[in-house]
């Protein structure tokens, strides 16, 4: 049997000419993430993003055996 968790992020865009500010803000934090998770035994198994507006949302789904 499994566990499962989901970690979900939101950024916000803002007036820039960057236009990977968002990954470069979230890069640092999501990898921090994903390495904390994974010393608790949890496993990346997917992830997805989805934007609404000026939002970007980040799902990082775990797993691990229970």
């Amino acid at each position: 049997m499994k566990k499962y968790k989901v970690e979900v992020r939101t950024y916000y865009s803002k007036m820039t000419l960057n236009k990977e500010h968002i990954a470069d803000k979230s890069s640092d934090e999501i990898q921090d993430i994903i390495d904390n998770y994974v010393e608790d035994g949890w496993q990346l198994s997917s992830t997805d993003a989805t934007s609404f507006g000026a939002a970007v949302y980040i799902y990082l789904y775990f797993e691990k055996d229970a």
